[in-house]
This record gives structure tokens, sequence and C-alpha cells, in this order.
């Protein structure tokens, strides 16, 4: 069987909105390239992401997240909120020709994070817990690990979801630098009681690795797995329209706040 080529991406701090249209046009350069994509990235401001279906306008103020001054997008895969401020976010992009069913992504991306995270000194697991994945409740994301997510120590290190359309596949998800996911629940209209504290990387490390060295190390990890001829992937013209032409998507207040 062919081996899949992936390339790597590595952006500077970008707002909500263009973070996530950036991951969008990944997808459907994936779709038109057959090529796989691994991006690296963080916040440029403190950023509220709901999941795709997640009841956000129900079950949070929008007037008390302005008022801390945190930005807010709706993310397109599923899943349940993130602030994403103290982490690292990763997205994998794919043709959902050779990503193969949900469990099977799951599991191929999940070894690259295992791989990746253990070369900068982090011992995550994949969470065997018996239960179904993360549903659009009311409960943020890291209020529990789900079966397949990644842990340390039994507590949950990082949050992921996928979306698949037309074709080609995106994976997205949020790895803990530091915890400060709490916050959420001061920011919802219904009381809610305090959320496990999470695992992090600072935690694991005693200190806090940036987003550059993760990449670097998922990276490499990537090259030893999957595609020892993986190559950087620049943000090209084409690619840069692409994304630009999805951003105004994720800035309309109808699509965030749409439940």
């Amino acid at each position: 069987m062919p081996r899949s080529h992936w390339r790597m991406l590595h952006t500077p701090p970008a707002g909500g909105a263009q973070n996530m249209a950036l991951d969008e046009a990944l997808m459907a350069r994936a779709r038109e390239t057959g090529e796989w994509t691994l991006r690296v990235y963080s916040w440029s401001r403190p950023t509220v992401s709901f999941g795709r279906n997640e009841a956000a306008r129900r079950h949070y103020d929008a007037d008390r997240i302005r008022a801390r001054g945190f930005s807010v997008v709706r993310r397109p895969t599923g899943g349940r909120a993130i602030l994403h401020d103290r982490e690292i976010t990763y997205c994998v992009t794919a043709p959902a020709s050779d990503a193969g069913d949900l469990h099977a992504s799951y599991e191929r991306i999940n070894r690259l994070l295992v791989a990746g995270l253990a070369r900068i000194g982090v011992d995550a697991r994949i969470s065997a817990r018996e239960t179904r994945g993360a549903t659009p409740g009311p409960a943020p994301c890291f209020n529990e690990p789900w079966a397949g997510e990644l842990t340390l120590d039994g507590r949950k290190l990082a949050g992921s979801a996928q979306w698949r359309s037309n074709g080609a596949m995106l994976q997205h998800g949020s790895i803990l630098v530091e915890d400060d996911q709490s916050v959420l629940t001061q920011l919802r209209t219904d009381a809610l009681g305090p959320i496990p504290a999470p695992a992090t990387l600072a935690g694991a490390l005693g200190r806090a690795p940036s987003a550059e060295e993760l990449y670097e190390a998922l990276a490499s990890s990537v090259r030893e797995i999957e595609d020892p001829c993986a190559e950087p992937l620049f943000v090209d013209d084409e690619l840069r329209a692409q994304a630009a032409s999805l951003i105004v998507h994720y800035e309309d207040d109808a699509w965030t706040w749409y439940r």
C-alpha cells in the first residue's frame, strides 16, 4: 500500500476566526492534493471556542465573555467548549479515502501525539474509559476524559474532535500547557460544578514548553512513524486566499451563536 505523504506547518499566534479558517483551508487542500498536513499553532488572545453542534447560546453568556476580554469562535469540528489561552492546538487534515474510519483515524493521530509528547518527556496515554465520545452537552471539554482521548496519570491532557466533509477530514485538538479551563464555569448562564483539574504539560515537566518545541517533536514523530520524506508546508498565496475567503464565516455571530 502506498505510503501517505505528509506536510508540516507551524504558524504564529492568530485570532480565532483566522485559525479556524486556515484549518478549513487546509482541509480543502487535502481534498485537492491527497496529502496529510499537521499544523501546530496558538492564539493571539484568549478565545472561547464552541463545538460545531454545541448549544452555546443556551449555556454561555456573550456579555461575560466580552467583559473578560475574551474572543469567541465556533469550531467546524464537534465537541464542547474550550478556553484557548494556556494551551497549544494541533490540526491534522487528510483525504478521507486515506484516513479510514473514525476509530482508525483517531488511533493513527493519537500514535503521533503520544510519540511527540514522549519526545519532550511527557508520558501521555490513551484513555480506555468505556463510554461514548463527547456529546454537545453542557459540561466543558476538559470536564472528563473520554475513550480514545489523551490522558496523563488518569487526567485529561488533550481534547480532540473531528469533522469530515466532501472527501476530506479535519481533526484538531487542544493540549493544555497550564490549567485555566475552570474559567469557563464563570462564563455560563447556568450553574455547573467545578471542573476536575486536568493534566498539563507544565505540571508534567515543571516548565511550560513552547508551541515551537511541541511542533518540532510532533514533526519528528511524523517522519519516524508516517513519512520519512515529510516536508514543511508554507502558507502560499493560494492557501492564504482560501483561508481569507472563509474568515467571514467564522467571524459571523449568526454562526457562532446559531444555537
